[in-house]
């Protein structure tokens, strides 16, 4: 939701494959990803729905973003389709950026029946302050998007939207949920739209500037994006300028345990978007930058009346990222935003959920035998 929420159910299993020389951290740095099982049955009739489908997309092509022209993009390939090659994976290159609201407004806009976790972003950022709620604006641009398994890759999109994150979606206190109800999203991927809308979600086709990436530079320093409905008039525009880290009230932590949340839209599945802040696309040169700018948008919560932030705050950053789509949100339990993970941890899992995927496969065709 991505947020995506546009690309493939999940399809579990996968096989180690050479890491693409990332680098990954000490076992002391690394964490546990819960992960959701699905019943082997779906993910045959995801195979199926996503090879009758691979028809429409793009084999190996880098996106034709707006207007047919081609898109060239300075993001990083995809470096997860290897060792991943039956999920949704690719990267997000974005700028997130949280936008404090009145708890009173928070309340109003979010469904009733979703609590806020107040408690859970306290944890994060202590001193944000009292009687306020974060918003966050992600602003992104997909790239190499794949599923490997079948040769599939989507074309880049661009996309844009207020997102509502610590939300009590199950009622339990506890498991942190992101909602992410309107997205602008590139028009020229039909993928990507319909995709989106399949959990929910208010989708309005758009055109972006830049095209082909997250962001462009301007004269005076700063970084430039905006997203424009071609249907209403809505739109979303940033311009950010990189500070030095000590001035960004907002860590790293609060972005990694968001954009790690299970999202949903109108409820009934949800987003595992696992993104990894902890590869080589976010150090050395590629530390993410922390950033102040300004925000104007006409957008969903606020549609009809243009809205401006000044002084907001929020980090630039790339991450390559593995996808679980459309997910009973249920199987989400207990999931808090663990933010970085462990990508050896990952792959056991996939092995062990691979394995017991097959031995059950391996056993329909006699049970249909004898059924016949």
């Amino acid at each position: 939701m991505a947020f995506s929420m546009s690309r493939f159910p999940t399809l579990i299993s996968a096989r180690p494959r050479d890491r693409q020389h990332l680098r990954w951290p000490s076992s002391s740095q690394k964490h546990l990803i819960k992960m959701p099982f699905q019943h082997p049955l779906f993910h045959l009739l995801a195979i199926i729905i996503v090879v009758l489908g691979s028809a429409i997309l793009n084999h190996g092509k880098s996106a034709s973003a707006q207007g047919g022209e081609a898109c060239v993009t300075h993001d990083h390939p995809n470096p997860l389709a290897e060792m991943f090659p039956n999920n949704a994976t690719g990267v997000l290159n974005a700028t997130l950026a949280i936008i404090p609201i009145p708890m009173d407004l928070a309340r109003r806009l979010i469904p009733h029946q979703y609590g806020i976790l107040e408690q859970a972003y306290r944890a994060l950022i202590p001193d944000f302050p009292e009687g306020m709620y974060p918003i966050m604006l992600q602003a992104a641009h997909d790239h190499d998007v794949q599923f490997r398994a079948y040769g599939i890759t989507l074309d880049d999109f661009s996309r844009v939207g207020f997102e509502f994150p610590f939300l009590d979606m199950l009622g339990d206190g506890y498991s942190s949920f992101r909602w992410a109800p309107e997205q602008l999203i590139t028009a020229s991927n039909t993928i990507a739209v319909e995709g989106s809308r399949a959990y929910g979600t208010m989708v309005s086709p758009s055109k972006y500037d830049p095209v082909c990436e997250a962001y462009k530079a301007r004269p005076n320093g700063a970084t430039y994006f905006r997203g424009s409905s071609l249907s209403s008039a809505e739109f979303i525009e940033l311009e950010m300028k990189r500070i030095q880290p000590s001035l960004n009230p907002y860590p790293l932590e609060l972005f990694k345990n968001i954009t790690n949340q299970p999202t949903f839209a109108n409820g009934t599945t949800c987003d595992n978007m696992i993104r990894l802040f902890n590869t080589s696309m976010s150090v050395g040169e590629h530390t993410p930058a922390p950033v102040m700018g300004k925000i104007r948008a006409n957008a969903f919560p606020f549609p009809g009346e243009q809205k401006q932030y000044l002084d907001v705050y929020g980090v630039q950053i790339t991450t390559p990222f593995i996808e679980n789509n459309y997910l009973d949100c249920r199987t989400m339990q207990g999931y808090d935003g663990t933010g970085e993970q462990d990508i050896e941890a990952l792959l056991r899992k996939q092995e062990e959920q691979t394995t017991l995927v097959s031995s059950i496969i391996t056993t329909i065709p006699d049970n249909v035998n004898d059924d016949l």
